[in-house]
C-alpha cells in the first residue's frame, strides 16, 4: 500500500475503491486538521478536472509526483512543478475510444435531433403531427481541430459514414486526410467542426466569432476538448442568431455551473463532461494513475509522463 499520498478532489465510487485498495490517501481536510502532514506528502493523486494551484504545491515541500487521472493537464501548473523537480503524469491512450464514441454519438444526436425526438414521442406530439425532417451525416465535410490520439480515433470512426475529413493542427501528419493550413480555411470548407485540442493559453478562444462565421448558418460545432478553447459568448450569440446551425457540447467555460443561456436553446445538445465516463474506461484510468505512483516510488520512473 502506498502511503504519504494526498488525494485532491473526489472520485466516483468505482474509482475510489481502486484508490483505497492500493493507497492510504490523505485528504485536504486531513492536512487542514493536521498541518504537520504537509511535510510528509510525497505524492499527489487527482483528476484532470481539478485545479492544482501553485499555492498547494508550495505548501508540500517534499512533493515528488503529481499523478493525474485524465488526459488533460491544463489545470496543473506543469512548468512550476517541473522547476521544483516534481514529476507529472497523466493517463493518455486508455480513454481514446470512449471519448471518440461520445463524439460520434453526440454528432449523430445533434444532426438527427435525437434529444427532441425523444420528447416528441414522450409528449405524444406524434399523435398530432409528423416529426420534422433532420440532417444526415453521410456526405458531410468534417473538420477536426487537433489531430492527436483522440482526433485520429474520431477520424477513423467517421470514415465509414461517408464523410470527407480534413484537419488543422500545429503540423501536418502522415494521414490520408486533407491538411488545412489555417483554422479559418478549415472552417470555411467544413459542414461540421470538431474541437479536440488540449486546453491552455495556446488554444484559449481559438474558436471565436470569426471562425463561427466561417463555419456558417448550415454548419455544426462539436466540442469535446475544453470549454476554454471556445469564446463562449461568441458561440452563444452564433447559436441564438442562427449564425451556425447547432452545437453539441461536452465541455464548458464554467463547469458544472454552465451559462444558463444554453438551456434555452433547441439547437444545442448538452453533455456533462462525460467523454471518458464509462465504467471500463474510468477503471482503467485510475489503475494507470496509481500504477504511475507505484512505479515512481519503486523505480523513479513513470509509465506516462507529461514531460
Amino acid at each position: 500500500m502506498l502511503t504519504n499520498i494526498l488525494q485532491v478532489g473526489t472520485f466516483p465510487a468505482l474509482m475510489q475503491r481502486e484508490v483505497t485498495e492500493r493507497v492510504i490517501p490523505w485528504t485536504e481536510q486531513d492536512l487542514a486538521a493536521r498541518p504537520e502532514l504537509k511535510q510528509q506528502v510525497q505524492g499527489l493523486i487527482t483528476r484532470s478536472n481539478i485545479r492544482i494551484s501553485e499555492e498547494l504545491i508550495r505548501s508540500l515541500p517534499n512533493l515528488r509526483i503529481i499523478a493525474s487521472c485524465g488526459v488533460g493537464y491544463d489545470l496543473i501548473p506543469v512548468s512550476f512543478a517541473r522547476d521544483r523537480g516534481i514529476v507529472v503524469s497523466n493517463t493518455p491512450e486508455v480513454l481514446n475510444a470512449a471519448v471518440a464514441e461520445l463524439c460520434i454519438g453526440m454528432l449523430i444526436g445533434l444532426l438527427r435531433q435525437l434529444h427532441t425526438a425523444d420528447q416528441f414521442v414522450r409528449k405524444s406530439l406524434w399523435l398530432k403531427q409528423a416529426y420534422p425532417l433532420t440532417r444526415g451525416l453521410a456526405g458531410k465535410r468534417v473538420g477536426i481541430i487537433g489531430m492527436g490520439r483522440i482526433g485520429k480515433e474520431i477520424g477513423l470512426r467517421l470514415e465509414p459514414f461517408g464523410t470527407t475529413i480534413a484537419y488543422f493542427s500545429r503540423q501536418r501528419k502522415p494521414l490520408p486526410w486533407h491538411y488545412a493550413p489555417s483554422l479559418t480555411e478549415l472552417a470555411n470548407a467544413s459542414d461540421i467542426l470538431i474541437a479536440v485540442v488540449p486546453g491552455g493559453a495556446e488554444t484559449r478562444h481559438m474558436i471565436d466569432a470569426k471562425i463561427l462565421r466561417a463555419l456558417g448558418p448550415q454548419g455544426y460545432f462539436v466540442n469535446i476538448a475544453r470549454g476554454s478553447v471556445v469564446d463562449e459568448e461568441a458561440l452563444l450569440t452564433a447559436l441564438e442568431t442562427g449564425e451556425i446551425a447547432g452545437a453539441a457540447l461536452d465541455v464548458y467555460a464554467s463547469e458544472p455551473a454552465i451559462n444558463q443561456r444554453f438551456l434555452n436553446l433547441d439547437n444545442v445538445l448538452l453533455s456533462p463532461h462525460a467523454g471518458s465516463a464509462t465504467t471500463e474506461t474510468r477503471q482503467t484510468m485510475i489503475q494507470l494513475a496509481i500504477t504511475n505512483l507505484e512505479a515512481f516510488f519503486a523505480t523513479g520512473k513513470i509509465l506516462t509522463p507529461v514531460y
